[in-house]
């Protein structure tokens, strides 16, 4: 019981570590899926407005690692570094950004991508959960993170109607 109310204390407190985006895309949930998961989808939309991929290795299991660049319309490359650590097809998909596992303190942040079937369209929300609040604010203020999430979600949105 004990342990209950600690995960319940420490989910309440998660409030000022997360942001939380969402977009309804008019596509089936099978196909918005497979935009998120194949190199040959991803490359075309990830990230927000203006930035570009290259695609160095996406093994997608639980485990599994992806490696990108994204290159920003400023001419800086950003390399990104994560693993997948829960895959449930074709609901949910979380990564460990910047980490190797679930709850790993080096991580910059966990990201829950996850896929609900609404009237012949698909919900997407991105939940990210960094952690401290310190750094959810940083990634807010100096990278623009809840802009980025819903941008990139409008590239999602405008890429699937084309495949």
């Amino acid at each position: 019981m004990q342990e209950r109310k600690n995960n319940a204390a420490n989910n309440a407190d998660a409030s000022d570590r997360e942001i939380i985006v969402s977009r309804l895309i008019n596509a089936p949930q099978e196909l918005v899926w497979e935009a998120m998961i194949k190199p040959e989808h991803v490359v075309h939309w990830w990230g927000p407005n203006g930035f570009t991929n290259t695609l160095e290795k996406l093994d997608f299991r639980v485990g599994g690692e992806w490696h990108h660049v994204m290159h920003g319309p400023d001419g800086r490359d950003y390399p990104c570094r994560s693993v997948y650590t829960a895959i449930e097809k074709p609901h949910r998909i979380e990564f460990c950004t910047g980490g190797t596992f679930k709850g790993d303190p080096k991580a910059m942040f966990e990201a829950t991508w996850t896929f609900e079937s609404v009237d012949a369209q698909t919900k997407v929300t991105i939940h990210l959960l960094f952690p401290n609040a310190q750094a959810r604010n940083l990634a807010v203020q100096k990278i623009g993170a809840i802009e980025g999430g819903n941008q990139t979600l409008t590239r999602l949105a405008d890429y699937v109607i084309k495949i």
